[in-house]
C-alpha cells in the first residue's frame, strides 16, 4: 500500500492561483479539497491494456531492429501478430506477481533476472504449443541454432532478459504508480 502525502504550495501574500486558496498564501481550500479527493490504482484490465501495447511495441521493435542487422534493410518493418496481445499482456501481469515474490525475499537483480527469464521461456512454449494446435503459432524459430520445435530459442535469452529488466524496473513499476481519481 502506498501512503502519499499531499503538497500545498504556499503562495506570496496577495497572490492568487484559481481555486487554490484564499490569496493569503493559506492554500488551506487546496488542501481541505485535497484530502477529499481520492485515488485509486490503475484496475486489472487497465493494467493488461498497458502490457500488451507495450509487449507488441517492443516486439515490433525488435523484430525490426532483430530483421535490420541480418538484411540491413533500412525499412524498419517490424512486425508482430493479434495474438501477441494477451500473451503479453498476461505474462506481464503475472510478472508482476513473479517481481513482487522475489523482492519481498529480497532476491538480487540477476537472480530475478534469469527467474523472468525462464518464466518468459515457459510463457511462450505454452503459448506456442496451444498455438501450435490450432494452427496459428505466429513465429518459428526452427531456422535458429538452438531451439526447441521451432517454439523458443536459447538465442533469444539475453533479449528477454533485457526485457525483463525493463519490464521490472519502468514498465511494471510505473505501472503500479498509475492512479486513478476517483
Amino acid at each position: 500500500m502506498e501512503v502519499r502525502t499531499l503538497h500545498v504550495r504556499r503562495t506570496p501574500p496577495g497572490t492568487h492561483i484559481e481555486g487554490a486558496g484564499d490569496g493569503n498564501g493559506n492554500g488551506e481550500e487546496a488542501e481541505a479539497r485535497g484530502s477529499r479527493s481520492s485515488t485509486r490504482p490503475l484496475p486489472p484490465l487497465g493494467r493488461l491494456y498497458v502490457y500488451a501495447l507495450h509487449g507488441c511495441l517492443c516486439e515490433v521493435a525488435f523484430t525490426a531492429a532483430w530483421d535490420w542487422c541480418i538484411t540491413r534493410d533500412r525499412r524498419l518493418a517490424g512486425h508482430s501478430s493479434l495474438w501477441a496481445l494477451p500473451m503479453y499482456a498476461t505474462a506481464i501481469y503475472l510478472m508482476e506477481r513473479l517481481r513482487d515474490g522475489l523482492l519481498a525475499r529480497g532476491r538480487p537483480l540477476p537472480l530475478r533476472l534469469a527467474a523472468y527469464t525462464l518464466f518468459i521461456y515457459l510463457w511462450e512454449l505454452s503459448w506456442g504449443v496451444g498455438l501450435s494446435l490450432l494452427g496459428a503459432c505466429p513465429w518459428d524459430y526452427s531456422g535458429h541454432r538452438y531451439n526447441l520445435g521451432g517454439l523458443v530459442t536459447l538465442e533469444y535469452a539475453v533479449p528477454w532478459a533485457v526485457a525483463s529488466l525493463l519490464a521490472e524496473q519502468h514498465v511494471i513499476r510505473n505501472t503500479l504508480r498509475i492512479r486513478l481519481q476517483d
